[in-house]
């Protein structure tokens, strides 16, 4: 369509492609308020879900952690899994827009503002 441009016609290729990346970065924005991650702690007696964002969303704790005199383990434990559902969504963030980038024929591991 824009052959007889030279520069301008890949200007114009660029500018489409920008576009469709800026839609599909917003698109990913909204999933990402629905991808859920879960993290563990205590071989699994306390999970956290957050979403993809970061956000908390859910706290499970086994009952047996409950004792009195283990408040400051139990306190760890909760602190520990919520860090680590927070960094799985932080990696799952990353995934995600490494796919967009890769689409866009950019390097994958390229580091978008997010």
């Amino acid at each position: 369509m824009l052959k007889g441009l030279g520069q301008l016609g890949d200007m114009a290729g660029m500018m489409q492609k920008a576009q469709a990346m800026q839609k599909r970065m917003e698109s990913l924005q909204e999933e990402l308020h629905d991808m859920m991650v879960t993290g563990e702690s205590g071989t699994g007696l306390v999970k956290a879900t957050c979403s993809a964002k970061g956000e908390l969303k859910g706290l499970d704790i086994d009952p047996s952690i409950f004792n009195a005199d283990e408040k400051e383990v139990v306190e760890d434990l909760i602190l520990a899994a919520i860090k680590d559902a927070q960094a799985k969504a932080s990696e799952k963030a990353q995934e995600e827009m490494g796919k967009i980038t890769e689409e866009m024929g950019l390097p994958k591991d390229m580091k978008l503002p997010f």
